[in-house]
Formats: structure tokens, C-alpha cells, sequence
């Protein structure tokens, strides 16, 4: 019998798409019946992100990297960010789930990491050969470079693919990728494609003439980099270029906008000399985002630049109130 397989994950993402390879690779190893996969990425939306109850068609249904949902049709379920549950009544219907294919562990780095590990853990399925991309996923989303500028000047192969993924990361352009490197394709070998090739240069003048931007814009005060980049139609931008300007930021607050949202962008610096003392996805939160302690982000319609630039401005001094 072969049944179908949807894997929701976190869209445009380096560590969505990796985790969406790995799940690929870890349930080819433990379902029993031929599978056909088809991914699906979902970006986060404003007013609290949700699945999507319609893009569930799968005889198996999994979202992974993206926040929990209580649809009847959910098979798999892997997260951790810390608002991947976002009330009590999620919580408990996440608890009270007796399938054992939910998982949330808000501690890990990455999602794929997390797969791997409970693949391993859990069902004694072991996918060494994947162990690159586990590495560069867990690098990338926790932002353990060894420094600013090597983040910035992205000369790795796995930071150009990022880069395009960041940009052109649809359905289209990564299913066959996620495909591939769930059989044991290296990164590199997907980067050098020509195709992400001919993307990814014009992206890098792009992000040498945002660096350009940013210097010119941002504001430094108490500790915090603030600028805006309005005006340049795209919300996304290289999270580490105002650490690579500022090195001694503890923090970072960027207001983004793009035809279709506006975003308040919310960072903390890894390599600061003082270490964090916020929790970024609980200050979010109270505005209807979230992330990661050290990382996260709120989303508002794209009409909705003033609204940004005021939950920037009350973010800016939360960060700046210990200076």
C-alpha cells in the first residue's frame, strides 16, 4: 500500500528544510508501507501563526520546525521554540497525546537536530550519513559561528545555500532538494548547483549593498543596534551583519517590511561580551510573535508599518532599561 506523506515545515528556513530531509530519511526507515512525499512551507503570519487545517491531506501528516497544532489529521510533530505551544489548552492537548510521535523540546539548537536525536534515542534508527547536514543546520539556527564576520562574508557553501533558501525557499524550488538530501546529497554538491549558482549571486550584491545600508542607518545606544529597512520591498536580511558593525550590541531591533507583512526583528548578539539577560521570545510574545530566547520576531499585516515601529521602539526600551 502506499500512503501519502505532507511534511509542513518552517518555510524559506535552512533548518526547515533540513528537518523536512531528515523526517524524510528517519520515516522511509520505520513506516512499513511505500510513501510519497510532497512538503509544504509555511511562513509565520500575522495576528499568531497557525497550520493551515487545508495543506493536511496526507495520509501521514507531519509539521516540524513550525508551532503545534491540535488538528485531528496530525501524525508527526516536532518543534523547539519555546512559543511552539502557545496556551494551556494546546499544552494539554499536546500532554495528553499517547502516540508517542509529538515532541517538543524547547532546549534543542535545532529542529533537525531533534529529529536525528529521537530517531537515534527512540527508535534506534541511526542516519549518520546525514551528519553534515544536522551539523550545518545546528550551526546556522543557533548561530554558533566562530565569529561576526565569517557569518557575514559567507564563503561556506551551506551560508550561500542559506542565503537562497532565505529568498527563494518555495515549494518549488526546494521539494526536489529536500528530496535529495535526504538521500545523503551533500550541501555542497546542492549549493554548486548552477541554478542556486545564478540565485545566489545577485543575492550577494544584495546583501554587500544591505551591509552598505545598514551602516549607514543604524542607531547605537545602551546597547542596542536599532535601523529600519523600509523601502527595500524584503523583510530578510543577514541577522548577523549589525553584530559584524557593532560588535560590542547586545541586541539587536530591525524594522522590516515587504509587499506582503511588516516585521519587527529581534536578535541578541552571540559573541557579546556581556552575555544575554532577556528573553527575547517571551518579550515577542506579549506581541503576538515569538522565537527563541536569543531570537524572535513579531509579524503584522503589511499596512502596518506604524504599529511596528512602535512595538520597535517599546522592544528597544525593554532591551535598553538595564543601561
Amino acid at each position: 500500500m502506499n500512503q501519502k506523506v505532507v511534511i509542513a515545515y518552517h518555510g524559506h528556513c535552512f533548518d526547515g528544510m533540513c528537518s523536512a530531509a531528515v523526517l524524510t530519511r528517519f520515516l522511509r526507515e520505520i513506516e512499513s508501507s511505500a510513501l510519497t512525499f510532497s512538503y509544504k512551507g509555511i511562513d509565520h503570519q500575522s495576528g499568531g501563526s497557525f497550520v493551515p487545517e487545508e495543506i493536511l491531506t496526507g495520509d501521514i501528516n507531519a509539521v516540524i520546525d513550525f508551532r503545534y497544532t491540535m488538528s485531528e489529521k496530525l501524525t508527526w510533530w516536532f518543534d523547539h521554540h519555546i512559543s511552539g505551544i502557545v496556551n494551556d489548552t494546546e499544552l494539554q492537548h499536546y500532554r495528553s497525546d499517547t502516540s508517542g510521535r509529538k515532541f517538543f523540546e524547547p532546549s534543542y539548537s535545532s529542529c533537525c537536530k531533534l529529529i536525528v536525536d529521537v530517531a537515534n534515542s527512540h527508535f534506534n534508527i541511526r542516519m549518520s550519513e546525514l551528519d553534515d547536514l544536522v551539523y550545518w543546520a545546528d550551526i546556522i539556527d543557533s548561530a554558533r559561528f566562530s565569529d561576526a564576520k565569517s557569518a557575514v562574508e559567507l564563503e561556506e557553501p551551506a551560508l550561500q545555500l542559506m542565503t537562497v533558501i532565505e529568498t527563494y525557499g518555495d515549494d518549488q524550488f526546494l521539494n526536489q532538494r529536500i528530496r535529495r538530501l535526504a538521500e545523503g546529497v551533500p550541501i555542497e554538491e546542492i549549493a554548486r548547483e548552477p541554478e542556486v549558482n545564478k540565485l545566489f549571486e545577485p543575492l550577494l550584491r544584495s546583501h554587500r549593498r544591505t551591509c552598505q545600508i545598514i551602516d549607514e542607518k543604524a542607531e547605537f545606544s545602551r546597547g542596542v543596534v536599532s535601523f529600519e529597512l523600509i523601502g527595500t520591498n524584503s523583510d530578510r536580511y543577514n541577522k548577523f551583519i549589525p553584530y559584524w558593525l557593532y560588535p560590542d550590541a547586545r541586541y539587536c531591533v530591525a524594522i522590516l517590511a515587504s509587499k506582503t507583512r511588516a516585521k519587527v526583528s529581534v536578535g541578541s548578539n552571540p559573541w557579546a561580551k556581556e552575555p544575554r539577560t532577556h528573553d527575547i521570545a517571551k518579550i515577542c510574545s506579549r506581541y503576538g510573535g515569538g522565537g527563541h530566547p536569543a531570537v524572535g520576531a513579531v509579524t503584522l499585516k503589511s499596512d502596518e508599518i506604524a504599529r511596528a515601529r512602535e512595538i520597535g521602539k517599546e522592544i528597544i526600551s525593554q532591551l535598553a532599561a538595564e543601561y
